[in-house]
């Protein structure tokens, strides 16, 4: 069976593709795929997407030179988003920052829901 019947795209035909540090376990990105994106991905070994802003293909690094070079694939339980575990050739954030996820919500803004 292939690999992309496995996989739920959205109407918009994407999936998210959260990235992963392969040797710490640090969550580096998340960015979205198309089948072409996917298809790119997995020849070249680098990661490559589809950018809903500017409604074009961007591998990351092609700029920069902080390519993010694919190790390990995992799909999720449904489906429905893929894990990449990758080698991070420098920052993967366009920020300059290691991760994207730098920014940590202080207490007071968000609330604690408390389930009955």
């Amino acid at each position: 069976m292939s690999i992309y019947k496995s996989i739920k795209f959205d109407v918009r035909g994407l999936v998210p593709a959260i990235l992963q540090d392969y040797y710490d376990g640090t969550v580096l990105m998340v960015a979205y795929m198309d089948k072409k994106a996917l298809r790119k991905t997995l020849r070249t070994g680098k990661a490559t997407f589809w950018s809903r802003s500017r409604q074009t293909y961007w591998t990351k690094g092609e700029t920069s030179g902080h390519f993010q070079l694919v190790k390990e694939v995992y799909l999720d339980c449904d489906g429905d988003c893929l894990l990449f575990k990758v080698k991070s050739l420098g920052p993967a954030c366009h920020t300059n920052a290691r991760s994207c996820f730098w920014r940590k919500l202080k207490n007071q803004q968000w609330k604690v829901i408390k389930v009955k």
